[in-house]
Parts: structure tokens; C-alpha cells; sequence
């Protein structure tokens, strides 16, 4: 099997090439950096450039699978300007694949993309699963909306669609978890808010490996990229503090300091979601991390 990746040199995309590559699954990717470029037999890379329409369809050649991982970073402050890019970045690219698949000859029979959990409403009490119809009138809940509707729009070529929605990636060598964990090291952290916000979050193999599972088994539709037990800011940070073997010595910052500091990008540390895994594990899928201290010891 071979397949096309976006965003396969980014934190996600790594793990899902190294599980690829203990699974003989043969990999295309694709990146606006042609210093990344590898023509190795199963591990391809392939020019594109979203903002000017550009894409060498070849990348396509024996490709029956496409991940979509691409999007700028939502951990950098939220200008105007910087929402524009952070929305443009997965709309735009998804529509030059879907316009790259429409026009060129090619055996792609699924698309498995990645979403996120930000396009639930903020809540303490809801559990939300993928049958939940309500849309976060937040900035990211609003960009998750279109992100999604541009995917969707594959199934006109009659190509499957699914999208996982992931939570708080777990992993020490990027996303949140080593901002999460810096102040701590240095003895100044502390949780955020009332500390009772919901967190969903995965381990990063474990969410490499869902994404397999929904790309193998064929699984349609949305799949949340939760594991099974969400847990509170709180005993996030505290969990965080005890593998780091730290004391959490300071009072939980409160949101207008935060708001302050960093605009309204400060959403992603107070807002609360938590979200159900079952559907996914009716499937199958096994998690290996079920509980947040097995996930943290693997990484610190």
C-alpha cells in the first residue's frame, strides 16, 4: 500500500511515517521545503506551494490512501493577520488536493484528515460525542467548521471521507505538552482558571496508530482522537508536576492574566471539552495509553 501525506515532516506526520515504516505501508509526502525532498523507494517527497496553486502531481502516482495533517500552528499568537494564515492553511491546501484529484488521473479511494476537538462548545459538563451537532461559536470552533466542509467536499469524487478530531497531543518533543511543562520545571507552574476545564488529550502514538486503524479498516466519517479518560486542568498540571518530580507551589493563574499575555489564543488553556473515545474503540481500536501517568512516563 502506498500513501500521500501532508504535514508528514510535522509532529503528528513523523509518528504516522514511523508507524508507516513498521508496517511496510509506502509512503508519498508532500512539503514546501525542497531541502526535504527524499526519493528514497518508500518514503517519496514532492514539492507543492498552496499559496500559489503549485503541486507536482506525481505525488499521486500508486497512491490509494491521502492523510491530511497540513495547518499552521495554532500555538502562536492569534493576530488577525495570523488567523487569516492559521485558516487559509487548511482550507486552501485541502482545496488544491481536491482541484489536484479532479483533474489528474489517480486511484486515491480514501481521505483520512485530521480536525480537531475546538469545534465543540466550551463546557464543564457536556460529553461530547461525534453525533454532537453544536459548533463552538469560537474562532477555532468556526475554523474546525470549514476546515471539515472543504474535506467533506471529497466524497463528491467518490472518495471516502474521515477526520479525526484530536485533543491535547501528548508528546515531549512538541505541541503543548513541553510549554505545559516549562514552567513547572522552573517551579513557577500552576493550572489555569478554576482548574475544572475538561482536557482530552492522547498519546502521540497512539494517535499515529488511530489514524492507521480509521485508514485500514476502512472507517468512514468522524472518529474523535481522544483516549478514554479525559481529566481536569488541575490534575493535568499536578500529573505533569509528579513525573517531573516538582512541587506546584503558586496559586492557578487566573484567565484575565493570561488573556493579557497572550490575546485570544488564551482560549486553548481555559476552554473545556471533554470528549468520548467510544466510537473509535467500538471499532477495535485498542488504546496503549488508557491513563494520563502511563502517557507522561513514556515521555518524561
Amino acid at each position: 500500500m502506498r500513501i500521500l501525506i501532508t504535514g508528514a515532516t510535522g509532529l503528528i506526520g513523523s509518528e504516522i511515517v514511523k508507524q508507516c515504516r513498521l508496517n511496510n505501508i509506502a509512503v508519498n509526502y508532500l512539503t514546501t521545503s525542497k531541502s526535504k525532498l527524499s526519493k528514497a523507494e518508500n518514503y517519496k517527497g514532492f514539492y507543492w506551494d498552496p499559496s500559489k496553486n503549485e503541486i507536482d502531481v506525481a505525488c499521486l502516482e500508486d497512491v490509494q490512501a491521502i492523510i491530511h495533517l497540513v495547518g499552521a500552528s495554532i500555538s502562536k499568537r492569534w493576530t488577525e493577520a495570523y488567523k487569516k494564515t492559521i485558516l487559509l492553511s487548511r482550507v486552501q491546501t485541502s482545496q488544491l488536493i481536491f482541484n489536484t484529484l479532479q483533474n489528474n488521473p489517480n486511484q486515491v479511494t480514501q481521505i483520512v484528515s485530521a480536525s480537531a476537538i475546538g469545534i465543540y462548545p466550551n463546557s464543564l459538563t457536556n460529553y461530547y460525542t461525534e453525533d454532537s451537532k453544536e459548533v463552538s461559536t469560537s474562532f477555532l470552533g468556526q475554523v474546525v467548521e470549514q476546515w471539515e466542509q472543504a474535506v467533506d467536499a471529497f466524497s463528491s469524487l467518490d472518495i471516502m471521507v474521515s477526520k479525526v478530531r484530536i485533543g491535547l497531543v501528548l508528546s515531549a518533543k512538541g505541541g503543548a505538552l513541553p510549554e505545559m511543562a516549562k514552567p513547572i520545571k522552573f517551579g513557577v507552574g500552576a493550572a489555569f482558571g478554576s482548574g475544572k476545564q475538561w482536557q482530552s488529550w492522547i498519546h502521540i502514538s497512539d494517535l499515529a496508530n488511530l489514524f492507521l486503524h480509521v485508514l485500514e479498516h476502512k472507517l468512514e466519517g468522524i472518529y474523535n482522537g481522544v483516549a478514554p479518560n479525559p481529566e481536569t486542568n488541575t490534575y493535568l498540571t499536578k500529573a505533569i508536576a509528579k513525573q517531573l518530580k516538582r512541587p506546584l507551589l503558586l496559586p492557578n493563574i487566573p484567565e484575565f492574566a493570561m488573556k493579557l499575555i497572550l490575546g485570544d489564543m488564551h482560549i486553548l488553556l481555559f476552554e473545556s471539552q471533554r470528549v468520548s473515545s467510544q466510537k473509535v474503540e467500538e471499532t477495535g481500536f485498542n488504546f496503549i495509553h488508557y491513563n494520563l501517568q502511563s502517557a507522561l512516563q513514556e515521555e518524561y
